[in-house]
């Protein structure tokens, strides 16, 4: 399961000592080591500072602002397969961030092979229902939706233990 955490550092320049520009990512890890890894790893590609260069000025743990409302969010992701690298925006329906960005991960590896270390997080935003574009997440805007119950169990105290047919779970 992974976690948001906000990393914020900034680099050192050691021939001056004087302070690099400040630098802040939301890194989606397992755990705390991880997402400084990851840090490190992203930041190194993108304004080469390397960690031997820059300090971890603050790194929080982001919690859940609403828990109990389902919302929609939009991932953009960047992903390298095995014929190139790839971007994308993909849409999910969860309660957290976090269960979002879990539900894109399985979904990559189970739609393109894609490995989570190979699975880069651009963006995420919460995503106004009026503002979705992908038919799966617009059907469940529907309010006079309805949802198949299959295999009902029959109450049994309304009908005897022992019958002559077998009970039918499909209506």
């Amino acid at each position: 399961n992974t976690s948001p955490t906000k990393i914020i550092s900034s680099g050192i320049n050691a021939e001056y000592g004087e302070k690099m520009p400040v630098y802040k990512m939301t890194i989606f890890a397992p755990d705390e080591i991880v997402a400084k890894s990851r840090f490190w790893y992203f930041l190194r590609q993108l304004k080469k500072v390397r960690k031997v260069n820059g300090e971890i000025l603050r790194q929080t743990e982001m919690s859940n602002t609403s828990p109990t409302k389902i919302k929609n969010f939009g991932i953009w992701v960047r992903y390298d397969s095995r014929s190139g690298s790839h971007n994308m925006y993909r849409e999910y329906r969860d309660v957290s961030r976090t269960g979002a960005v879990t539900q894109c991960y399985r979904d990559m590896a189970a739609r393109h092979r894609a490995r989570p270390h190979s699975i880069q997080i651009m963006k995420i935003e919460t995503v106004k229902a009026a503002d979705t574009k992908r038919p799966v997440i617009k059907q469940m805007h529907d309010s006079k939706i309805k949802l198949p119950l299959p295999h009902r169990i029959l109450k049994y105290n309304k009908k005897s233990i022992f019958v002559a047919d077998r009970p039918s779970t499909m209506q």
